[in-house]
């Protein structure tokens, strides 16, 4: 058997990798839900880069996308699936123990110095 990988870039989750998935899950981690329109400009994007985004975080179950009307105007809502906060968490967790991890200090190990 291998011994499983201790680095925590192995904790990374692939599907927020991409900085336009990363920066829409990062918008809605901070509030229940919110406009399309909202995270587009929230995230400097076109309607079409997110459209196609959202569509991608919706794959992998971590973003909810809600259509509707605000009196005959067509909206559509998007929020993070319970799925998506734990994965947001769990991938924010890998990267602060990587940049706190540095390099080790071969000098540390040797005594009288």
């Amino acid at each position: 058997m291998t011994e499983p990988h201790r680095h925590a870039r192995h904790r990374l989750d692939p599907a927020l990798q991409n900085p336009v998935r990363f920066s829409v899950v990062a918008a809605l981690a901070t509030v229940d839900e919110a406009d399309f329109a909202t995270v587009r400009d929230a995230v400097e994007v076109t309607d079409s880069a997110l459209s196609k985004q959202v569509g991608a975080l919706e794959q992998v179950g971590y973003v909810k996308v809600r259509k509707g009307y605000v009196g005959r105007r067509p909206r559509t809502w998007l929020a993070l699936e319970p799925q998506g906060r734990v994965a947001w968490n769990r991938h924010l967790a890998a990267l602060r123990e990587i940049a706190a991890i540095g390099v080790p200090d071969p000098a540390a190990g040797q005594s009288g110095r």
